[in-house]
């Protein structure tokens, strides 16, 4: 089975798993997308599916004295199919501190379902509270930690590599542009100022990446280890420089009562 036709068959089955949540759990899904390394640009044959989902409520379930439960986690096909979801109000409020991993599900290039216009809705107020101070310390975050479990100059999982790569190169992005790093990897790739043998390695790894699985140990790249750190001390210096969002809350207030009603 080829890659399209297996993602098809995926695709159908998933659509069928989010149809039994909206039945079981009584909701309406808005959006349910990819992430992860399938949505990232880099998957390995044996990726599960990363499916993560905003969803709402009749109106009068947002009338309880207390909140209640405001989030769907769900394995699926013996792990093959992680569905993880977010309540509306749940998701705005997460918006409002420019949550990035929100952000990038609503940039996600695989969308198994959205509801009419609220992509078009909610992307113009994600740019409004995007931070770009909030998504540095993000990703710097991200790439330190991921680095850190590393035993430098042995083999390490190609899987981590690309984590901190991915994530090292999102500094570089918010570090020179004003809009959200894409979650397509390779497009943040191509579109910087990234030397040449540095892109020419990375996409011969993402090829390998394609043949090899998860548990793959891959050998040493002194190279991309050197020119993380250098994106991540820069990083560290310029942090505090950057803005912060400027959306304003009553914006999600209203789209929130609007979604709803």
């Amino acid at each position: 089975m080829g890659n399209v036709e297996k993602y098809t068959t995926m695709q159908t089955t998933i659509i069928q798993h989010l149809t039994q949540l909206e039945e079981t759990k009584k909701i309406k899904i808005l959006l349910a997308c990819e992430t992860g390394s399938r949505a990232w640009g880099f998957p390995s044959p044996d990726s599960d599916y990363d499916v993560r989902f905003i969803y709402k409520h009749h109106r009068d379930w947002y009338l309880q004295l207390e909140t209640p439960k405001d989030d769907i986690t769900q394995m699926k096909d013996e792990g093959l199919i992680d569905l993880s979801g977010w309540d509306l109000r749940k998701a705005l409020l997460l918006l409002k501190k420019s949550n990035i991993s929100l952000l990038e599900r609503l940039q996600s290039p695989m969308i198994y379902y959205a509801e009419p216009t609220f992509l078009e809705k909610i992307q113009p107020l994600a740019a409004q509270h995007y931070s770009r101070i909030a998504a540095l310390y993000h990703y710097l975050s991200m790439a330190k930690n991921t680095i850190a479990q590393w035993n430098t100059l042995q083999p390490l999982k190609l899987k981590s590599l690309f984590y901190a790569l991915r994530a090292a190169v999102a500094c570089q992005w918010i570090l020179e542009k004003d809009n959200m790093p894409p979650i397509f990897f390779p497009k943040m790739l191509t579109s910087l100022g990234i030397p040449t043998h540095i892109t020419s390695t990375i996409e011969t790894l993402i090829n390998l990446k394609a043949t090899k699985n998860e548990d793959y140990w891959h050998q040493w790249e002194a190279e991309l280890y050197q020119f993380m750190s250098a994106i991540l001390q820069k990083a560290e210096k310029e942090a505090s420089k950057l803005p912060s969002a400027k959306g304003k809350k009553q914006s999600l207030t209203t789209f929130f009562i609007e979604t709803i009603s």
